[in-house]
């Protein structure tokens, strides 16, 4: 899970970073910030040194995401619009929650824990690149996106409730958590903002 989410996560942050007008430097480091900074996060809240400081592969994971999207930048007029980026952008974000939620149950945290780890650990990664390209959080304001990982979170912890095996328990977080993603791509779904319940609330006492 966590080689997916740090191949698929540095192509989406590389590919932001490319849209951006961004140099090869800057490219590679939106690129890794969006593999690894979701994934530090978690270790720091677990108390253990991150991965990434661990082993050069980890590293060499994200180079190779960031390699994947200059040449879709090469070949592709939008690639950050493009069903590979959006599909990646999806299987990254189910591998992180489900590698958060296992880190989190191993770590032996509350419940709450397991699925505040596994929605920081897939989607840290992106809160941060955002802010190094100069833009609020988008997981804050657009789309919807952390709630698929709250979502798969949720969906780990009720299947390992149920006596669920940690396998079972992670093949249902990954697939709740891409699947409702893709469902969200493809039906625009967002959740609603306080001044749409406002105008809601206005309509409904006009009638």
């Amino acid at each position: 899970m966590n080689t997916v989410g740090l191949v698929a996560f540095a192509l989406v942050g590389a590919t932001k970073a490319i849209r951006e007008e961004f140099d090869v430097f800057g490219v590679a480091v939106v690129g890794l910030v969006t593999a690894f900074a979701g994934g530090a996060t978690r270790d720091l809240m677990v108390n253990r040194v991150p991965l990434a400081l661990r082993s050069l592969g980890e590293i060499s994971l994200g180079m190779l995401g960031v390699v994947l999207a200059v040449g879709l930048s090469v070949v592709l007029d939008s690639p950050d619009d493009h069903p590979v980026t959006l599909v990646s952008d999806a299987v990254g974000l189910a591998a992180f929650a489900t590698a958060g939620a296992i880190v989190a149950t191993d770590a032996g945290v509350s419940a709450f824990g397991v699925v505040a780890v596994a929605t920081i650990n897939a989607v840290g990664g992106g809160a941060f690149a955002d802010i190094l390209l100069d833009r609020s959080p988008f997981i804050l304001f657009d789309d919807f996106y952390a709630s698929c990982a709250v979502l798969g979170g949720s969906a780990y912890l009720v299947a390992a409730t149920l006596g669920g095996s940690e396998g079972t328990a992670a093949a249902v977080c990954a697939a709740v958590t891409v699947g409702t993603r893709l469902a969200a791509v493809s039906y625009d779904w967002s959740l609603p903002t306080a001044q749409t319940l406002g105008l809601a609330r206005d309509g409904v006492e006009k009638r």
